[in-house]
């Protein structure tokens, strides 16, 4: 049975690197679509209505303690890691929102109730939206992947100023760094 720690402790050295294909050059500059997404806060989400500046973070899927994962998951470049990537936000999510940010979340196909699970295991303060139906990720044409015939995101996190696309970070990896670079980045920037 795996446990959270399971999640956690990744041997990043063992896993296939994922490759920049692409996949997300199209989208610096790209305005968030008008949809509406529900969040694992109880509330409903149109980013395209968001002023300010907005992190989202994309993960495939999180695990739960107790239930396999896909065969063959550590395989696929990317797809190891989603724990240690929100918990990377929780961290870090303080020191984003003083670093510039006014809002932080995180997106999946995943369902808000499965979603939920997760957000009160891993004591995440940022919202997960989610994309089960795959609209976002059809407006924007987001890196995707097919496991197990459920089509998931890539990992990437994309920052977004007024609701435009200014920064993206594609491919992510190690997933555990990925909050400091996106704070870095932040911190770099003169608002």
């Amino acid at each position: 049975m795996a446990s959270d720690s399971d999640f956690l402790n990744v041997d990043w050295s063992r896993l296939p690197r994922p490759q920049d294909d692409g996949a997300a050059g199209h989208l610096p500059g790209a305005a968030l679509p008008d949809l509406v997404l529900p969040a694992t806060d109880g509330m409903s989400v149109n980013l395209s209505r968001l002023s300010g500046r907005t992190v989202i973070f994309a993960y495939p899927m999180t695990g739960t303690p107790g239930v396999p994962l896909p065969d063959g998951w550590d395989l696929i470049p990317g797809a190891r890691g989603c724990t240690p990537h929100a918990c990377s936000f929780r961290d870090l999510h303080a020191d984003l929102l003083a670093g510039g940010a006014s809002r932080v979340f995180g997106l999946s196909t995943q369902t808000t109730a499965r979603q939920h699970e997760v957000a009160e295991r891993l004591h995440l303060p940022v919202p997960l939206l989610s994309d089960a139906e795959g609209l976002l990720a059809a407006a924007l044409n987001l890196p995707v992947m097919e496991v197990d015939h459920r089509v998931m995101l890539k990992r990437l996190a994309l920052v977004a100023d007024d609701s435009v696309i200014v920064k993206v970070f594609y491919p992510v990896f190690p997933p555990d760094r990925n909050a400091a670079d996106v704070l870095t980045w932040l911190k770099g920037q003169a608002r």
